[in-house]
């Protein structure tokens, strides 16, 4: 069956434990859509799944790029493409599990999704920008270029704003214009588990919680000793981001704890809105979202 299975939705929703367990009723692989999993030493902000988390099974696209690299979503599909058709072809089926709602609809949809190649220059021209005039103004420049990219992207998600301004900037064309007209590349069944908002906001303070307990602190001054510091794509994560600014600043741990949880509610809430827009995507009750189920809608 050409037809992909995506487990999506929002940060801390158990994504990679329902994954897993469809992969093994399906004898199949795992193929990561996390914008941050893909970074080789980031390891405890970006929650990446244990060893005894990916329970056996073959997971893709995690650790695959250093982290003094950038890397867009058309990097992302130009290496998840050879593994779905791979797996298609092999007569599995390829199980997309991810937050990245942009890497995801690389794998569905026919999009360009900036076609147009990375510039390196530009890309650090337009961080000049924003480490000199900061978010606020970037996001501005954006609006006034590119309202409808500026309209599903949050001032704070700068990286992707950089990426807009830079697509604009190379190629003479907007951003949002690459997805008009949404083409059907492949049929999938996308799946999100649709936790209470409290609930959820429980489980991500609890993640952070935990990050802390396990050296999150100590892995960002490890990775700014090795000369990844703010100016690099990967710093700009939710959790090394505050953190490298708490540092600077000699604020303490409590402050950046309270400032990782509210962002990363804020991250959430937005994923939650993206998702949404997901054509035929099915919100399971966290007591209904188990591999069986999954995989009757799947099959049905």
């Amino acid at each position: 069956m050409n037809k992909l299975l995506v487990i999506c939705g929002a940060t801390a929703s158990g994504k990679t434990a329902l994954a897993v367990e469809c992969v093994k009723k399906l004898n199949s692989e795992v193929i990561s859509a996390d914008s941050q999993l893909v970074y080789k030493k980031l390891n405890i902000g970006t929650a990446k799944p244990s060893d005894e988390e990916k329970g056996g099974v073959i997971h893709h696209l995690i650790d695959v790029v250093d982290p003094d690299c950038s890397f867009s979503v058309s990097d992302y599909s130009a290496l998840a493409e050879p593994i779905v058709n791979g797996l298609l072809k092999n007569g599995k089926t390829p199980i997309i599990c991810g937050g990245t709602g942009f890497y995801i609809n690389s794998l569905l949809y026919d999009l360009s999704y900036g076609n147009a190649a990375a510039d390196s220059a530009v890309r650090a021209k337009y961080q000049s920008l924003l480490e000199e005039r900061g978010k606020e103004y970037l996001y501005e420049l954006l609006k006034s270029i590119d309202p409808g990219s500026a309209s599903v992207l949050h001032e704070n998600d700068t990286k992707r704003v950089i990426r807009a301004l830079e697509i604009y900037e190379v190629s003479g064309k907007r951003k949002s214009d690459y997805n008009d007209g949404l083409k059907l590349k492949r049929e999938y069944l996308a799946v999100a588990v649709d936790f209470e908002r409290d609930e959820l906001y429980a489980r991500i303070n609890a993640r952070v919680d935990k990050m802390f307990e396990c050296g999150l602190v100590d892995e960002v001054k490890g990775l700014l000793a090795d000369g990844i510091d703010e100016k690099y794509q990967c710093m700009q994560a939710i959790g090394y981001k505050e953190v490298v600014e708490c540092l600077k600043n000699g604020k303490n741990e409590s402050t950046m704890r309270d400032v990782i949880k509210q962002n990363t509610r804020r991250y959430a809430k937005r994923q939650i809105t993206f998702f949404k827009k997901l054509n035929g995507i099915v919100w399971l009750k966290p007591e209904n979202a188990t591999a069986d189920n999954v995989l009757e809608l799947y099959n049905g």
